[in-house]
């Protein structure tokens, strides 16, 4: 078990330099002066342009700019925007509020699917089952800054259940209408494998064995089968949290989260390339991280699987 873990951290490293080598460069090939988009339409005088650009090393060539901010994040120091803050200051202030944002929808999508894929999977082919279908098909089929203004107008506005806008009050409960909109938008996946998982589960010779020693439905099922049937729907809803971790930048613009997604867009427009390149490092690294832990899950919820040389 220790030796996969080392293994699966040391895959970090290549990940890293491969991810930030490839961001930088996109960045730096970006048309464009970053250092004259801070001024607008003003000009400002060439000895200021200048003083700039050598303090963010944009007068150097692109592989040394890399080098500078490489050797900058193995110091803990992640650069600086070209507003003048700090990067470490600004990704400490949006990542609890994307953290938030991610953990609340994971959850309402998985609660979601463990409850409605279990059930229509034991009512395959009837009512229930039919209706699960439908309403799957419909959030995987709405876009989701539609989702977006429907919940904002009816559930916010018309019903006054939630804040229409979240802004700089983002506590847990702020981030309710959004954290709603995500889990609803994303749960058809994962309800869909969740069933499609216990059916298969449910024809497993051991859950027969089961029922014939007279286990009832009440430990059968949540005891045997939800245990053996959770991995797609874990490895699904870990891939959703990284992707949330990104930021979900469609809907933190909506509701106005000051979050990692519109932070990451306003940079990228910028052309802050230490600003870009630190979130996605960071990105990368929780992503992987997010990953070995769920890897890690599956022996844990089948016994079969085992981690051996």
């Amino acid at each position: 078990m220790l030796g996969y873990i080392l293994r699966r951290l040391l895959q970090v490293i290549p990940v890293f330099f491969g991810a930030t080598l490839l961001i930088y460069f996109m960045v730096f090939a970006m048309p464009g002066d970053p250092i004259l988009g801070l001024f607008g339409e003003r000009t400002p005088a060439p000895q200021v342009i200048e003083a700039l650009r050598a303090q963010y090393h944009l007068d150097q060539p692109f592989i040394v700019q890399y080098f500078y901010y490489v050797t900058g994040v193995f110091r803990g120091d992640l650069g600086t925007t070209f507003s003048g803050q700090s990067v470490n200051e600004v990704l400490a202030r949006t990542l609890p509020v994307t953290g938030r944002l991610a953990i609340m929808a994971i959850a309402i999508e998985f609660t979601l699917a463990i409850i409605i894929g279990t059930v229509s999977a034991i009512r395959k082919g009837k009512l229930f089952d039919n209706v699960s279908l439908v309403v799957a098909l419909l959030f995987v089929a709405l876009p989701i800054f539609v989702f977006c203004f429907l919940a904002q107008y009816f559930l916010a506005i018309q019903l006054g259940w939630f804040k229409p806008t979240v802004g700089s009050q983002n506590n847990w409960g702020d981030l309710w209408l959004p954290a709603l909109v995500l889990g609803f938008s994303l749960f058809a996946t994962s309800m869909r494998l969740m069933r499609g998982s216990v059916i298969d589960t449910l024809n497993q010779d051991w859950v027969r064995t089961a029922y014939s020693k007279g286990l009832p439905r009440h430990r059968v099922i949540p005891v045997h089968v939800l245990r053996n049937s959770l991995i797609p729907v874990i490895t699904n809803s870990a891939t959703n949290f990284g992707v949330l971790l990104v930021g979900a930048t469609v809907t933190e613009g909506i509701f106005n989260i000051p979050g990692v997604g519109n932070t990451l867009y306003q940079a990228v427009t910028r052309g802050e390339g230490p600003t870009v390149v630190s979130f996605v490092t960071v990105f990368v690294i929780i992503y992987v991280l997010v990953n070995l832990v769920i890897d890690l899950l599956y022996g844990f919820l089948d016994p079969r699987i085992r981690y051996v040389k």
